[in-house]
């Protein structure tokens, strides 16, 4: 995202309660833009790919897609949280087939770039999430949370498709607070 020529860096969400009331508010309000969060920061696709998910895609548990951005294909299998969070919404939305986020406008295409966006932001206000918060910030949600829970940085590299472990470090944009919290402040030997 730009804002007059210069270029936004957007973070991860990085407490677990502001997370828990972004769903709260996005379930609250709409059920196909909670299961977009929710998918999210569940999968670690960049927004190009998520939002071109089909029910068929979905459907049984396991996504394979080839990526927009890398041409790689993509293959993984749906958390638990997010296997039931797609059930509910495809059968309150009576979906069975297309577009998984489909666009008020036209059922037949998803919901645009912008629009995901602007749902996020809009959740992301009403929460009380200073940071700056975009569409890359469910991606990054996912790879911070992942790194916190003790993932190897090296299975986070290669889910985003990264060509170092440096790329994936500075992607997640680690803080100093968070170092000394994590890392420094624990090392008693």
């Amino acid at each position: 995202m730009t804002e007059r020529g210069r270029v936004i860096t957007v973070e991860p969400i990085r407490d677990l309660k502001k997370l828990k009331d972004m769903k709260e508010y996005l379930l609250s309000k709409n059920e196909r833009d909670y299961l977009m969060f929710v998918l999210g920061i569940n999968s670690g696709l960049r927004v190009s790919d998520l939002l071109k998910l089909t029910v068929e895609d979905v459907i049984d548990g396991v996504v394979t897609i080839r990526e927009q951005k890398t041409g790689k294909t993509k293959r993984f299998a749906l958390s638990d949280t997010c296997t039931k969070a797609i059930k509910h919404y495809l059968e309150s939305a009576k979906l069975t087939t297309g577009p998984i986020f489909p666009s008020e406008k036209d059922k037949a295409k998803p919901i645009s770039k912008v629009q995901a966006w602007r749902i996020l932001n809009q959740a992301a206000d009403y929460v009380g999430i200073k940071e700056n918060v975009g569409t890359h910030t469910l991606r990054k949600t996912f790879g911070y949370h992942a790194l916190r829970q003790g993932v190897d940085i090296a299975y986070i590299m290669q889910a985003f498709n990264h060509s170092s472990v440096a790329i994936t470090k500075r992607y997640l944009g680690i803080t100093t607070e968070e170092l000394d919290e994590v890392l420094y402040k624990n090392m008693n030997l």
